[in-house]
């Protein structure tokens, strides 16, 4: 959609209001609103003007003043607003230097579908996430001087056989059973159908919608594959409509990876495949049915998992969820059908045009164009280097003998460890100056500040339960 078209929807549709959207640092979409008599061409120009120093991880405040040019091409009208409302996602840049920000996540997923262009391997990076989330009736939680406590609830959970409901009806999935019983088992069928359809609604194709393993409410809508900077818009508009639909029938949806002990953590298994004028390049005659680019571009995932996780899995209860020994995919190894592998080459279809890999390790937690942009840079230096991701392991990993489980690494048991990775290795994201020094000495003390040291100076609920008699 060019301006042109979008003034012309607002004054066929009769729209009174806009809405301008873009993602901070960390992940969490921002916007404010103006009216629409403030909007016409030059406006794709000029953009608005905000303060960038009260956004997490940007500006100081001696350098604070910023703007937003909405990007046309993102227009759509929002489905929740009581006043008709066009919503369009804005691109950041310095207002003095007319330069665009190198802090701005969209910004380094547009250059990220630039550098591949330039290395000759492909024109277009498609990926496809398939984001799980929890739909809660209850969530209560303090973190104090002297308490902290959580409490998570739902009418589905199997904690609640025996809770006084007025009648209690039965019928809840016990604990890793919940993939996936028919109604009125599954209670939340009309739910993710109503998320489903109102994806649609606004131009998100979607390919179905599933309750998940865990009780209590665990779900699945999968998205249909996008290129890397429309799929980053996507998911934004993802979490934002599930969390409203949930939120208007009386529910709460999180993307925490681990919102319950004992029972299946949050992931966002993340498919991949490049293609070069309309040909699928992962497709090939190698192992699984794949390319020789594509077992290089597993090398690179490989190679550079424990640093591409600092941006996959950048919260500290991502590590709840990533732990060995358990069922999630901690495992530095590629098999085309073993699901403890962290990379996965599925084998539903033979169509070349279906031949993908997929990073099994990430979780939707991540802010979605920091951590495609991470993999794509991944991938291509894989490609670029011929990385080697040696034999594939298509043994059950936990029936190996301890002589044969060493050889096979692990991701990052913590943020902590995922980020000293990153500090580490980081030189392929710098490629392209998709990712800057700037960018990534910025992550990194930005999560140890405000994440990691504040989870690891308070005490844990547990530990009392642990110590306090000591």
């Amino acid at each position: 959609m060019t301006p042109k078209e979008v003034l012309k929807m607002v004054k066929d549709s009769g729209t009174r209001v806009l809405d301008i959207r873009f993602m901070d640092f960390p992940g969490i979409w921002q916007h404010f609103t103006v009216p629409v008599s403030e909007l016409d061409e030059l406006t794709f120009e000029d953009g608005y003007g905000f303060d960038g120093s009260s956004i997490r991880g940007w500006q100081p405040i001696d350098a604070s003043d910023m703007i937003v040019i909405p990007d046309p091409s993102t227009a759509k009208m929002d489905p929740f607003f009581k006043e008709p409302t066009l919503v369009m996602i804005g691109n950041i840049f310095d207002p003095i230097t007319r330069e665009a920000y190198s802090r701005d996540p969209r910004y380094i997923a547009q250059k990220a579908e630039a550098y591949l262009a330039t290395t000759g391997i492909g024109d277009t990076a498609y990926f496809g996430p398939e984001a799980e989330f929890f739909i809660f009736d209850d969530v209560r939680f303090e973190s104090g001087k002297n308490s902290g406590s959580y409490s998570v609830d739902s009418v589905e959970a199997a904690w609640n056989t025996g809770r006084d409901e007025g009648p209690n009806l039965g019928y809840k999935p016990r604990h890793k059973e919940g993939y996936f019983p028919v109604p009125p088992t599954d209670k939340f069928q009309d739910l993710r159908t109503e998320m489903l359809l109102t994806l649609e609604d606004i131009g998100i194709d979607v390919e179905c919608q599933h309750h998940e393993v865990a009780t209590a409410g665990q779900a699945e809508i999968d998205m249909r594959f996008k290129p890397l900077v429309q799929m980053g818009d996507q998911l934004v508009w993802f979490k934002y409509v599930l969390k409203n639909v949930a939120y208007n029938n009386g529910h709460t949806v999180t993307f925490m990876p681990k919102p319950l002990f004992e029972d299946n953590g949050t992931g966002m298994h993340t498919h991949i495949s490049i293609w070069k004028d309309n040909n699928p390049v992962f497709a090939g005659d190698k192992y699984a049915g794949v390319s020789q680019e594509a077992l290089y571009a597993i090398g690179g995932i490989l190679k550079h998992c424990k640093a591409l996780c600092a941006f996959t899995n950048p919260t500290t209860n991502s590590y709840k969820r990533l732990v060995p020994g358990f069922e999630a995919p901690v495992n530095l190894a590629y098999s085309s059908r073993n699901r403890s592998a962290a990379v996965r080459i599925p084998m539903y279809s033979a169509s070349p045009k279906a031949k993908r890999i997929e990073f099994r390790t990430p979780d939707p937690s991540c802010n979605g164009y920091l951590a495609f942009s991470a993999l794509l840079m991944a991938v291509l230096d894989g490609i670029e280097n011929k990385i080697d991701p040696g034999d594939p392991l298509d043994k059950n990993i936990y029936d190996l003998p301890p002589e044969e489980l060493v050889k096979v690494e692990s991701a990052p048991g913590s943020l902590d460890e995922a980020l000293s990775a990153l500090r580490e290795d980081h030189e392929f994201l710098l490629k392209g100056d998709v990712f800057t020094k700037d960018v990534i000495d910025m992550w990194i003390n930005y999560k140890i500040e405000n994440e990691v040291n504040p989870v690891k100076l308070r005490p844990h609920p547990h530990e009392f339960f642990l110590y306090y008699d000591i």
